[in-house]
């Protein structure tokens, strides 16, 4: 080979050497842990699954998922999450007020009047400025997503009025919030994680459970709950959370892009709720399990006692502005 040809060869070498290095960086791609507590086929999997559809379609798959279902225990999950050794976890409010106080205000029951209402104040500016608390608590609050009115079931006896609770040794989440309300009205509350549940109800550890419809019938409580009572008590938001490590790695474009994944997460996980409470009871009924409408007035008067106390910690006027959003 003459060295005019030999030079050439060797500039085509190191142009291609070249290309792949500025290749590179686009190519790379970096992956997401994200959990959530029930199983894949749930409101939690549709919103998650969701969110990473989309944000490998916006990022051009420079990120993607690594989805982990049916990791039970919520408030470990946002422990990891704070310490970055998790991505991300889509999680029930009912831990979060471990770690940012200021969000059990959005567990007190009947706090919220319907679905139209919950969704429009945790998406408007009462909502947003909650999910701005969790930076200074070292967590990102990226979005609302959603889990449901939650409903009672036991293995007892059907519940319609306050008095028929009392003495239920029932599950609920690590949640003072909703451990004073279950007080006030004469249940034993049990806490314990979700990842605990389907069998403290199989061996009778507990007698009872709260959730709403669509983990109900994802986690299959029909083989262990004999009785739902649709008491609606409690208006159960949930959040996407990311990891301070992961949200700072971001350049602003992706953030932008990770916020907008959020949204459709949310509108995704909401419409399979909506879904879910649609068909759910019937199905249940199939199922073998009694459902029955509980005196909704009843049970709120039952509960205004501790609206007090709740006052006191959260502020009566902030509840007042969630009470009157429209």
């Amino acid at each position: 080979m003459s060295s005019s040809r030999s030079t050439h060869a060797a500039l085509l070498a190191a142009g291609s050497v070249l290309s792949l290095a500025l290749a590179s960086p686009a190519l790379a791609q970096t992956t997401i842990r994200i959990s959530h507590a029930t199983a894949a086929t749930s409101h939690y999997g549709a919103g998650t699954q969701a969110f990473c559809a989309e944000i490998e379609k916006r990022t051009a798959n420079r990120y993607k998922c690594t989805i982990q279902p049916n990791v039970g225990d919520e408030r470990a999950s946002i422990e990891a999450v704070q310490l970055g050794t998790l991505d991300a976890t889509n999680t029930s409010t009912g831990p979060v007020s471990n770690f940012v106080p200021e969000v059990g205000i959005v567990d007190i029951p009947f706090l919220f009047r319907d679905y139209g209402h919950a969704r429009r104040t945790l998406d408007g500016p009462i909502g947003q400025d909650l999910l701005a608390k969790f930076t200074g608590k070292g967590l990102v609050g990226l979005a609302w997503t959603e889990n449901g009115f939650r409903h009672m079931t036991n293995s007892k006896r059907a519940i319609i009025k306050p008095d028929d609770v009392k003495g239920l040794k029932v599950r609920t989440m690590q949640n003072p919030v909703h451990i004073q309300a279950f007080q006030s009205i004469g249940v034993q509350p049990t806490p314990m994680a979700f990842s605990e549940l389907f069998t403290a109800l199989q061996q009778g550890v507990v007698d009872g459970q709260e959730n709403p419809i669509p983990v109900i019938l994802a986690s299959k409580f029909s083989q262990v709950q004999k009785h739902l009572s649709l008491t609606g008590h409690v208006y159960s938001p949930a959040v996407l959370i990311l990891s301070p490590k992961l949200w700072s790695s971001l350049n602003d474009a992706d953030k932008a892009h990770f916020r907008e994944a959020a949204k459709v997460a949310a509108a995704a996980q909401r419409k399979k709720v909506n879904d879910d409470e649609n068909s759910g009871i019937d199905q249940l009924k199939k199922e073998g399990v009694t459902v029955s409408n509980v005196d909704g007035p009843a049970f709120r008067a039952a509960m205004t006692p501790v609206w007090s106390e709740f006052s006191k910690k959260f502020g009566a006027d902030n509840i007042k502005k969630i009470q009157d959003f429209k």
